[in-house]
């Protein structure tokens, strides 16, 4: 599958992409690599994400994970 956003990763692991026109914030660990359709996942503050049609759709913000240490 080729997606239609630009998505790059960090040197500190972080992934981010162009939703839209927006640059924003995946994730770290959460996000599912490779990327394929139907994936979905929170990033740690909360933000939720979901292939759709070859393309990251940004679906709002909900509550963020529990951390267990």
């Amino acid at each position: 599958m080729e997606l239609k956003n630009k998505i790059w990763m960090t040197g500190n692991l972080d992934w981010f992409a162009y939703v839209g026109e927006e640059e924003m914030f995946l994730g770290r660990r959460e996000v599912p690599s490779p990327l394929d359709e139907g994936d979905a996942w929170v990033n740690e503050i909360g933000d939720s994400f979901k292939v759709e049609e070859g393309e990251i759709k940004y679906l709002g913000r909900v509550e963020p994970p529990q951390k267990f240490w």
